[in-house]
This record gives C-alpha cells, structure tokens and sequence, in this order.
C-alpha cells in the first residue's frame, strides 16, 4: 500500500492531532536546552493537507531560529550558562559570593539562658528568658524606668568562638525607647569576662528590624594604639585608604571555650524605659561529640592537634628543626648588610645612646618555590608551611631597651638592609611588599611590626604598600588581582574536577606567584632575561647570587632562556590579554612594557591553559605587581588559619589535657565508648548525666595546680581521657568551690564525685557541701546537704589509698551523695573543704588530764598525718577529684503559652512621640574619595540639626579575596575550624564633622558610630549627642571599606570597569539630615516633608 492509499483510506485529524503534540513537545525541550524552538523538518508534516505552505514556513522558520541561536550563544548566554554551573554544582563561589563556606550557629539557644533576670515594667510571669527564645520574634520587653543601663548576662548552650550579636529591634509607637549604645563583654566564666565592643551604637529603625553587629576577639589596647587604630577615627585629615590590603590589622583573641556573654546596654535618654527584643549569639564550636567519640572531623581535629603537639616539641629542642627556616634568602648578603650598618649607627634619640648594640641575626625565611609536581601543583600544597603561633612574638625590651625576641630582631635587620644602615633610603611598593612577606613568614603581627619600626625610629607609614603608589595606579592594580583571584579559583576547580584520570600534566618548578625575596637575584650563567640582576637596595655589591635556581626555562613570549628568579608566576599566564606598550606608573619601571588593552572574560567555563613560562621583562608590570598583592594577601589569610588552628588546639588541650592526644591510638583500638556508656549506666541507675562537657560548664574559674589535669576535665565523658590523670588544687589550698551550670534546667537528685586513681588519705578527705540555685546570686542559694568523706573511708575501704583492681567490668570508685528530695535547679555549687588540724571537739574532763605532760595526751600538738597520695608533696594534703557527676531528669520543655498584653502595657507603648522627625534642607552637596566621603551645605535659616537618617548599604563581603593558597576545595571544611570573614570581620565607621563659627576653617568631629549590618535599604537614624547649627557637615566612611564589593549583576564582567571601591558604599542619596519639632506646630505643610 502506498502512501497516497494509506493517507486516502485513514483519518487523518487524530494523526495530525497527534504529530502536533509531537511537535510541541519538541519544542518544549529545544526551549528547556537552547532558549528557541525546535528546527522541524518537513516530514512531521505528511499528514497535514497544506504540506506545501508548511515548507515554505518551516524553512524560513528553521532561519529564523539559527539567527535566534547564534545571537544567544555569542552575545546573551550567560544566564543560561550560570544555571548549568550552579546545577552542576560549580563557580559557586561567583554565583554565591556571599555564601559561607560553615555556617555560624546560634548557641544562645536552645539551652542558652540568662544568669541574671531581668526586670520589667508590667507584671510577667518570665524573668527576661523569652528573649532568647526564638518563638518571641514580636516580643517587646519593657524595662524599668528607674533603670540607667540593662545588663544580660547570656549562658550559651555550647562553648564557642562569638563571631556576630543579633539584635531585633523592638518597640512601640516610639523608637527612641530602644538602647542606643551597646558593650560586649565575652569570657570562658564569670571571672574571665574582657571587653569586645564598647559602645557600638545602635540606630533607631523600625520595629522587627534585624541588626548584626559583628564582634572580634579582644584586642589589647595597646595593639590599638601602636597601630593607631583608634587615633585614625580621630583625624580630621582625609587618610588615604587602605585598599590594596588591610596592613594594620588588628588581631583579637580567639577563644572556641567561650560560655558567658555579657551585654549592657544604655538608653536614648536617661532615665526614659527601654524596650528589647530578641537576642541572639551567634558563633563556631568545635565538634566537641566527635572528639570524645574519635569519629569524624573531630577524630581530624585530634589529629591535627597532635601533629601540632609534636612540630611544637620539635621547634622546641632546636634551631636545626625550625620549620620556619629556608635556603630561599641569601643570608649573606643581610650578614653583610647588617655588620656594614652596625647597631652603633643607630642614636636613640630619647637618651642619646646606642641602640641595638648585640650582633645581628640573619631573617628566618623559607623555600617558597616548588620543585616537581605537576602544572598545577600550587594548588596541591599550602603556599606556604605556615605554623600556628605556639610563642608570643611580643617583643621583649629588658633594662637596655633591645628587643631579645628574634623574629622582631630579624625583621628590623631586613628593615636596615633595604633601607640602608641609615634608614635614609625611600622603599618603593616591591620592595615595601618584600618586607610585608618576610614579616608574614617570621610570624609577625602588625602591631609587633609597628613596635619593631618605632623602636628604631621608622614611622610605619613610611614602609605601608597602601601609600606608596599614586591612587590611580591603585586601581587598577585591585582589578587585576581580583581578576588573577578568581581566575586562580577557577584553575583550581577545573584541576580538582579534572583529577580523575583524564588529564596528564607536566612537571614545573615555577609555582603560582614565584615571588623572589629579599637578596634573590639572577642566578646569571645560561640566564638571557637578567631582570632581576641586582635588588635595588642601597649596596648592591652585597647582594650575592641566588644558589638555588640553577634551572632555565624557556619564555613562550620572547623565547629567551630565564632562570627561575626572572621568571614570572604561572598566574600571570591567566592573564594573556596584553599588548606591548612601554610605559611607567608612579616611578616603577615596566619591565615587560606592556599595557592592559583588554580584559578577561570571566564567564568563562574554562580556564586558561597554564602550559609555559613567561619571564619578567615580557610580563606586565601590574600584573607582577598583582602577583605580589595576591602572594601577600595568600600569607595574610594563611595567618589568620593558622591562629584559628592554634585557638582550636589550644582548646583542645584545656578541656582534655595533652595525655588525650598520647592516648588516641589506644582508645580507637579498644571498646571504651561501650564501655563507658555501660558503666555510666550503672552509675546512674536508670537517670541522666546533667553535668557533662560541652554542655555543661563551670561558673566561676578554679585554681587548678600545675601537673594537674585541666579543670574541664572534671565534665568530661567517662573515660574520654587518660584514666591515670586527675584534677587537682595548688598546694596549700585548703578549700574550692565548683559553681556548675547544668545544660538544662533539671529535677537533681544526686551528685556523684569519682575518687582519683590515688585514693583518698585521713587527710586528704574532703568536707563536702552542696547547694543548688537558678541565679547566680550566692545569696539566693539553698544548701541540700553536707558530707563528710573522712568518716566514709573506714566504711568503703576502696576509698583508701591507690586503686587496686583494674578490671574493666568494675565500677570506678566514686561516692554518692543523694538529696532528700529532688531539687529543680540550673547551678549546682560545690565546695570540697578540708578539715583543719584538731577541728574535732575535745571534751576536757575525759580526753586529757591538764597535770599530765605526756605529748601524746595533749589535743593541741600538730596532728601526725598520714600521706597525701594526690599531692606533690606527700606530707601535705591535697583537694583532688577524677569526674564530677550530676544525675536527675531534665525538664521537658513544655509549650511556653504567650501571655497577652495587659492594656496598660498597649496603652504605654501605642503612645506617640511628642516630636517627630523633619528633613533638613540643603543648598548644596559635594562627593569625594569614591564618594566616601559626603560634604553638605546648609543656608544660615536652617534649624538645629538633630541627627542624620543612613540607609543601609548594598554590598556584600565576598568569599574569594585571593586565588587559592592550596589544592583543598573551598567548600571543604574538614581543615577549617573558622573563615577568615569571622576571624578578622570587616566594620564600617561613619564621621560626622561640622563647621563651627568662631573655630576658623577646620572642621570639628561631632561623633563617630559603628555601623551595624542590616538589610539593604533599611532606614536607620542617629541622633548626634547634642543639637547645633552649622552651615557645613561632612559624612565620611571609615574602617575596612576595601572587604566589601558589589553583588555580580552590579559589574560589568566584560569590561571588568568595577569601582575601586564598591559602588553599594556610596554616600549619594543615602544620608539626610533631620530636626525635631512638634508637628502640631508646624502645620500639614511641614509634616510631608517628614523622614
């Protein structure tokens, strides 16, 4: 049959009906996959009558549609390739730039509580706990109106590093009720709370407005003023910024054994009511269940710890060992420099005398190129071996004034030879950025590095990269290195996904930046480049060739030999898109002569192929400069791991001890976690552990003696640690008290103590006594028993000296002691005391006759004890303990019912503000400095000015600030304990100054505020401390303005022409000043112009 009698003999609506369908579902996946319709030939037409019309159409369809195709995937198919990337699960870090790689977590909840109630207005039937509770999103707490300042004193569920505060601003029909300043104080305890922030201010916003205030660790105050942290908010003259990198960093203590957080905050208006809302902590923990379980990541952070523990010891017994030390610096030529510019040079000009008398030390450095590995394999190691800082690099300065603390004393000797042994040579940016380096690898701060430079009367800003090239040159400089860093993230990912197999790669010596250091020069011989033949310093006849870099390597630009000190990093191969044009930028000679035309792509899926070598002189000077911004930004971030790393060990060992880490290998082959859960069993008979670590926790800080086990040990799980370590208390220490907070509120019926693997003696037996309480008030406190555990030895002979069996199925030796009743309590207080000589009564007609000169009979000679077994000295008693357990049953936490506001309540806080806020007018306005800077002009009618309205800024604070110092995937998190964003968190400072008549022409600062983090376009006011008139008012941004950027839709990726300085941390059309009036007074007319 053909098919002219096929078609003839069938109808043919339902075939054509369903080759239609056939067609649109065609269409359907073209458009899913390519963003056009299908190209349909004339064959799925056969059973149409017009099959005629359909191939003139199809065909001018089909040309339409590859038009449609080519113009998509050449010019707009960017959209469609960022949803194949992040379906892929790839370039998320351009996607996401503001993702966190590990989330932070909210300790204050659920188990976080107040230490301390807190009072209120109107009657309640909460102490203040609701504030904590995330179910009181609409929560308003009203305070007392005779109350200055609020203090809540917060108990996090976990110990933790605190990283950021998060307030929910909460008020009525009155936002000036709300706390205007706030302090931050954080501590392990009670005892050991330090100063965070002070007096962050806090703007008045909407009510249900989310402000986060970002907190660091303390920071010494001297650190703050040896880096003039605190006197740059002060100047009144405009400061350059710091943009290329923030190279006077303040480093703040951190600490994962955080438990106390201590807020106090100060009202708009003194003795006015404040309102609060809810509070929350946020922080990193350590993942303290898998440590004691020796699983997971925290079995790596045990690991690491011990790995730590062991490089520690080894720097210890030796200079030969130095992990710090390399053959990369020609410590020659600093020998020579440093005894040619001897220490006699140096006047102090505050005594007259020499300084720096001692010999000189040559810098500790380290080999910061790699030999062998493949093309890529500066992403398979750390940029550099950095260690965590287990010494303080403070320096010392004895009776003389020379500071003894070596890596200080070799960095001012880098300082003398490139300066000069007079320090009258100006550096230049590379050679300012070689000095950067040496610091970073010597394990310098910024502030060690400003003592070192004033000690020898050097002004820190003389030597800052930040200052010595012109603003323009900036720039551009920070596009490129923005550029090469996510360039380098890129490389990377595609090496990391490229690893299975498919991809061979060739072995170089030259990594990603090959920054030559300080004294490296051109090896010479079969060298043809000779760009770095000498290192411009102030006696090049010193300088001695490098003896390291003996290979040559071919240019795959001029094809000239180069040896590795003359060749470029293979990053600079990222950035191929240059053209040759000789020219110079602030003094810096080009050595490659070359200029940047055009720009990279960086939608790009690819990366660029890293398969050759281009030296120095056929490289762009800026991108060399780029490649010494990225390698020092590379050390900076690789600091900040390494204090994060020592923070976590540190932790580690003051919760376990260092015979926790010995006793890993023994623990993970044996059954001790079934064993200790089958023992605690027994021990608690059927009720629960209430006092254990990291839950649990001490109030107040015990003296704990020197060869003891850490006082956190005590909380610990059952056999978590060495079963022959024990706590104990100094010498001569005749009486503790542990002030235990239990991690939920709980019914307690008894503790149990578990005796110390020596046993008690007659005089080591301790008084025991026991109270219970839900404040930390002592005096609020109730007293449940009081024991006596000399008089239970004689009936539990176990408790009496060393412990005798070791068998595993035998229970530990403890004491109970039982309450009466059940106690519902959250701190449990415990006080071991031990009893004095002859504190037994004496009854005189029966015990001793007062004629009698026998020694033996007299009760007030010195009582012949018998042996401490706990103690140092065995002639003295000693308080000691192994555990401490606390058992009961928690509180089941039970559905808080909201109370409704009672109608005083409403009524007080639906009463309106007798003034309201009117919008200031102005003349005229002026920006400056990448509008950061904001001068307004008033006209000389224009009312007091009471405050200013700032609306929240756009930008963000991107992941990527450099290209990757190793071959771990920066979403891996197995390595990191914190993210450089919360070890150093970047904060803005806004300046208000005004022009006061009768002062002259200069300008007088009126305040300064700590800008809180908040969501983009929020209104946020601030009031100035008091009202004034000027006719001039300047705004200027300060702090790290250099860590935000703008999201990605706001750049121009073609071009790359993204602002310096985020254009989100625009002043334009963001502040406008306001006054108080009654607007009764003013009228309707004056009520629209309200802000």
């Amino acid at each position: 049959m053909t098919f002219d009698e096929f078609k003839r003999l069938t109808i043919l609506s339902p075939v054509s009906q369903l080759a239609d369908i056939f067609l649109l579902a065609g269409d359907i996946h073209a458009t899913l996959y390519t963003g056009s319709k299908a190209m349909h030939s004339q064959i799925l037409s056969i059973f149409n009558e017009e099959t005629g019309k359909f191939k003139q159409f199809s065909a001018a369809q089909n040309l339409k549609i590859t038009l449609e195709r080519r113009y998509k995937n050449a010019l707009v198919d960017s959209s469609r390739q960022k949803q194949l990337e992040m379906f892929l699960g790839i370039r998320l870090f351009k996607h996401l730039p503001s993702v966190p790689v590990q989330p932070l977590h909210v300790l204050s909840r659920p188990s976080g509580f107040l230490l301390k109630p807190i009072g209120s207005m109107f009657p309640t039937s909460s102490s203040g706990a609701s504030l904590l509770s995330f179910k009181k999103k609409d929560l308003i707490w009203v305070c007392p109106q005779a109350a200055d300042v609020v203090e809540l004193f917060i108990c996090l569920g976990e110990p933790c590093h605190v990283c950021q505060l998060l307030l929910t601003v909460s008020h009525g029909a009155d936002d000036s009720t709300f706390p205007s300043t706030v302090d931050v104080r954080t501590g392990r305890n009670l005892d050991g709370l330090k100063m965070v922030v002070e007096g962050a201010s806090i703007p008045q916003c909407g009510n249900g407005t989310n402000l986060l205030i970002p907190l660091s660790g303390p920071i010494s105050a001297e650190d703050m003023a040896v880096t003039g942290a605190g006197a740059r908010l002060h100047d009144q003259v405009t400061s350059s910024l710091s943009l290329l990198y923030d190279s006077e960093e303040l480093e703040g203590e951190l600490d994962f054994l955080t438990r106390v957080v201590a807020l106090t905050f100060y009202p708009a208006e003194s003795g006015s009511p404040m309102t609060l809302g809810e509070v929350e902590i946020l922080g990193v923990s350590l993942p303290w269940n898998s440590v004691f379980s020796n699983k997971g990541t925290g079995a790596r952070l045990t690991e690491l710890a011990k790995k730590s523990q062991k490089d520690s010891n080894s720097f210890l017994s030796g200079s030969d060992t130095n992990p710090l030390s390399g053959t990369s610096l020609s410590n020659q030529a600093v020998s020579k420099s440093a005894k040619q510019g001897s220490a006699n040079d140096l006047v102090d000009l505050l005594t007259g005398g020499d300084i720096l008398s001692e010999s000189v030390f040559p810098p500790v450095t380290e080999n910061v190129t790699y030999g062998g590995g493949d093309l890529l394999d500066f992403l398979d190691q750390s940029a550099v071996d950095y260690h965590s800082p287990e010494t303080d690099h403070k320096p010392s300065t004895p009776q003389d004034g020379t500071p003894q603390d070596s890596g200080t004393q070799k960095y001012i000797n880098c300082v003398k030879f490139m300066a000069g042994p007079h320090m009258d040579r100006k550096l230049n940016y590379r050679e300012a950025m070689k000095l950067e380096i040496e610091r970073l690898h010597l394990n310098l701060s910024a502030a060690e590095r400003d003592r070192a430079l004033l000690f020898i009367g050097t002004d820190p800003a003389t030597v800052n990269p930040n200052f010595l090239l012109d603003g323009l040159y900036v720039g551009r400089l920070c596009r490129v290195a923005s550029t090469l860093a996510l360039l380098g993230q890129v490389a990377l990912e595609d090496k990391i996904n490229g690893s299975i197999g498919l991809g061979k790669f060739e072995d170089n010596v030259i990594d990603f930046w090959n920054i030559s250091r300080i004294g490296e020069s051109c090896s010479g011989g079969n060298c043809e480049v000779l760009a770095e033949t000498k290192a411009t310093l102030s006696d090049s006849s010193m300088l001695s060739s490098t003896e390291g870099s003996k290979s040559v390597f071919l240019c795959s630009q001029c094809r000239r030999k180069a040896c590795q000190v003359c060749s470029a990093g293979r990053g600079a191969l990222l950035l191929p898109n240059y053209t040759r044009e000789g020219t110079n930028y602030n003094g810096l000679s080009n050595q490659g002569g070359s200029s940047y035309s055009s720009q990279v792509d960086l939608t790009t899926t690819r990366s660029v192929a890293l398969d050759g070598v281009i030296c120095k002189k056929c490289c762009h000077g800026i991108i060399l400069d780029a490649l010494v911004l990225d390698y020092v930004r590379v050390l900076i971030s690789s600091r900040r791991k390494a204090r994060a790393d020592s923070a976590a060990y540190k932790a580690l060992d003051e919760v376990t001890g260092s015979l926790f880490l010995d006793s890993l290998s023994e623990r993970s082959q044996s059954s001790g976690n079934q064993r200790a859960v089958k023992v605690l069993k027994q021990l608690l008979t059927g009720e629960e552990s209430l006092a254990e670590f990291p839950f649990a926790s001490f109030l107040h800080s015990v003296e704990t003696a020197t060869d003891s086990a850490p006082l956190l040990s005590l909380l610990t799980p059952l056999y978590s640690g060495s079963q022959h370590s024990y706590w104990k208390a100094p010498p001569n220490t005749n009486s503790v008290e542990f002030g235990i907070v239990l991690g939920t509120l709980s019914d307690v019926s008894r503790v149990l103590l578990l005796v110390s693997p020596c046993g008690y003696s007659e005089a080591d037996a301790p008084i025991v006594q026991i109270w219970v309480s839900n404040k930390i008030d002592r005096e609020e406190r109730s007293c449940v028993g009081k024991w006596d555990v000399q008089s239970l030895i004689s009936s539990t002979p176990e408790l009496y000296g060393p412990e005798k069996s070791t068998r595993e199925d035998k229970l530990p030796c403890h004491i109970r002691f039982t309450f009466k009743n059940p106690v519902r309590c959250r701190i449990v207080w415990i006080t071991l005391c031990l009893q004095r000589p002859g504190s037994s009564s004496v009854d005189f007609g029966k015990d001793f006759s007062l004629l009698s000169l026998d020694e033996n009979e007299n009760p007030f000679a010195q009582e012949t004890r018998r042996s401490s077994f706990g103690g140092a000295n065995k002639n003295n008693p000693c308080l000691h303990a192994k555990r401490i357990l606390i058992a009961g049953c928690p509180v089941k936490k039970e559905m808080e019912l909201t109370s409704p506001e009672s109608s005083s309540q409403r009524n007080w806080l639906d009463r309106a503000p007798q003034l309201n806020r009117f919008k200031v007018p102005i003349e005229a306005e002026r920006l400056m400095d990448y509008d950061l800077i904001l001068e307004q002009y008033l006209p000389p009618s224009s009312p007091l000015l009471a405050g200013f309205r700032l609306d929240a800024f756009h930008a963000i604070k991107p992941l990527i600030t450099h290209s990757p110092s190793s071959g771990a995937d920066i979403w891996d998190t197995s390595d990191m304990f914190l993210e450089d964003r919360y070890i150093s968190p970047a904060v803005l400072y806004i300046q208000v100054s005004a022009l006061q008549e009768g002062i002259g022409s200069n300008m007088v600062t009126i305040a300064e505020y700590r800008l809180p983090e908040a969501k983009p376009g929020t209104a946020m006011y601030f009031d100035f401390p008091r009202q004034f008139q000027t006719r001039r008012i300047s705004f200027k941004l300060l702090g790290d303005v250099a860590a935000f950027t703008d999201k990605l839709p706001e750049q121009d990726d073609a071009s790359l022409r993204a602002p310096v300085v985020a254009a989100g941390l625009s002043l334009s059309n963001r502040i406008k000043l306001y006054y108080y009036a009654d607007p009764y007074d003013l009228g309707k007319w004056a009520s629209l112009s309200a802000v």
